[in-house]
């Protein structure tokens, strides 16, 4: 009775040698493809991760360097040569040494910082304290700091002229004009390093105690 109910029973054993083969094939084939979506996602996520990282290093960096600017303070020392009181401020279109009150430790304090360029390196940075004396040697002996790789430099000073018009120009020497500039214009441009489609970034800081308290301002130029 049970083979008349059952007549293909002895065919009910499971899956054949070739189904086997082909559903272990189909899932080493899925399992493949699965890995290599995953090897691109992160590879993709890695890649944004290290451009997202340097733009926020390239955004930071620019922000004290703004704050830095913002805060120039005239500061004054004893030429021993001259025998005169001068005022530290050194800069041309590709180079700038100023004293600020901010300071990169938040330190109590006024710093010295100085910023330049150079070419197929990126844009460089050093800062001291600045103690009553000048500053030069002290920013001389330091260890540069690069900021911005891959990138130039373009500076440009504000002041007032005699008529009262505003000009700009590339070189300010604090120690002949015995003040500040009025505002200072920064441009860092991308070179041939940096990925298509880089653009510049600009700081325009105002310079509010550019005049000191007891040194009168050189108007001859």
């Amino acid at each position: 009775m049970n083979r008349r109910q059952n007549p293909n029973s002895r065919y009910w054993k499971g899956f054949t040698l070739i189904e086997v083969m082909l559903a272990l094939s189909l899932t080493a084939m899925l399992l493949g493809l699965l890995s290599t979506g995953v090897f691109v996602v992160a590879d993709d996520w890695n890649r944004n991760t290290e451009v997202f990282d340097q733009t926020l290093d390239e955004s930071l960096a620019i922000l004290q360097i703004d704050r830095a600017l913002h805060g120039a303070f005239p500061h004054s020392f004893t030429n021993r040569e001259l025998l005169s009181r001068q005022i530290y401020f050194s800069g041309d279109d590709e180079f700038i040494s100023w004293v600020t009150t901010v300071s990169p430790q938040r330190r109590p304090g006024l710093t010295a910082w100085q910023m330049y360029a150079i070419p197929d390196e990126g844009v460089y940075l050093k800062t001291v304290p600045a103690f009553s004396d000048d500053p030069t040697q002290r920013l001389d002996e330091a260890e540069a700091t690069l900021i911005l790789p891959g990138h130039e430099l373009e500076l440009s000073y504000l002041y007032e002229d005699l008529d009262e018009s505003l000009i700009w120009t590339q070189e300010w020497e604090g120690a002949e004009r015995l003040s500040l500039p009025l505002a200072i214009y920064v441009r860092f441009i991308p070179d041939d390093s940096q990925p298509e489609g880089s653009v510049d970034k600009e700081v325009l800081a105002r310079v509010r105690n550019n005049i000191h308290r007891s040194i009168r301002p050189n108007l001859n130029e």
